[in-house]
């Protein structure tokens, strides 16, 4: 492991963002979700796939807050333009169990 400065740690801008849209990638190599999650009025609505429907449904992800990274370039990913990263925990069996805020905090709140 890398061991990093704290300076490098505030470079990744970790935020929450509600999930508003959900919807099928059947273009993905493995199963995911294409998801729309809105983080808040400075950094808007952002779009992304994630592999976690394992363990998530449409259903379960809508209106969930989330922790996204939003300041890695962008990334084509088949016919999605990948705009922010979905973060998440794998267990053992490899599914991801998604990083969420334990209460609720403003569209954009910054990870501390």
């Amino acid at each position: 492991m890398k061991t990093i400065s704290w300076d490098e740690f505030e470079q990744v801008e970790l935020r929450v963002g509600t999930i508003v849209d959900v919807s099928d990638f059947p273009e993905a190599r493995k199963p995911a979700w294409k998801i729309t999650a809105d983080f808040g009025d400075e950094f808007g609505t952002r779009v992304s796939s994630a592999q976690i429907t394992d363990l998530y449904t449409k259903e379960d992800l809508l209106g969930r807050q989330i922790v996204g990274v939003i300041n890695f370039p962008p990334k084509q990913i088949g016919p999605v333009r990948s705009e922010f990263l979905v973060t998440g925990f794998y267990r053992p069996d490899g599914a991801v169990v998604l990083a969420v805020p334990e209460r609720e905090v403003p569209n954009g709140a910054k990870l501390a």
